[in-house]
């Protein structure tokens, strides 16, 4: 089953969203925000972007680049406050995409991680204090992706040292892998939409 996908990317990463779009298979929209929305209402912006941007689409595609995270540290002041900008339109999009209300359903989040970020997000594997296992390292947080991503990658729980699929709404993975199989991924985020899970995911972390 063919799905619609939203694209959404730091413009340093667009080669790779023409990848997907040229080079690759996959039935989408490409809607992305490529203007600010004149408002400060959170709420307005976020339905703007839902009703203009995201409407058709079920999954939303999150390319994890260099400069795409929660935490942006340049020396540049006026390429800090350009990059925070570009950062927010990527929280709007996710939010939204995780927005589910009347005539709004959440989409599915996928993230790819980019080749650039592969050392900074997969650490190898390393045991566990609690349980003894090894688990693998998969730095997922405010230094690597948007906290609207980490939050729904790691959701929270009472108890237990590693998450398993089913403990994820946000799915995870390698460029590499993506490109290999795009049609699977786009599909275990979209399936992710109506699992358990979905029920406990978080708008604005």
């Amino acid at each position: 089953m063919a799905h619609k996908c939203f694209i959404s990317f730091k413009t340093e990463d667009m080669d790779y969203k023409k990848k997907i779009q040229e080079d690759m298979d996959i039935d989408m929209i490409d809607k992305s925000l490529d203007e600010p929305i004149n408002s400060d209402d959170e709420d307005y912006i976020m339905r703007k972007i839902r009703e203009d941007y995201l409407a058709d689409s079920t999954v939303t595609i999150y390319l994890i680049g260099e400069y795409s995270a929660e935490n942006l540290l340049y020396e540049n002041q006026a390429y800090i406050k350009r990059e925070l900008q570009a950062s927010l339109y990527i929280k709007r999009e996710l939010q939204a995409s995780l927005y589910n209300g009347e005539n709004n359903t959440k989409n599915g989040i996928l993230g790819i991680v980019l080749p650039s970020m592969y050392d900074k997000v997969y650490k190898g594997k390393e045991q566990c204090s609690v349980c003894g296992k090894n688990h693998n390292i998969v730095c997922i947080n405010d230094n690597t992706t948007i906290k609207e991503f980490s939050y729904n990658y790691y959701i929270p729980k009472e108890s237990g040292c590693s998450w398993s699929e089913d403990e994820r709404y946000c799915v995870l993975v390698k460029w590499e892998d993506f490109k290999n199989d795009p049609e699977t991924y786009i599909d275990n985020a979209f399936n992710k939409r109506k699992s358990e899970i979905s029920k406990k995911t978080k708008v604005r972390p």
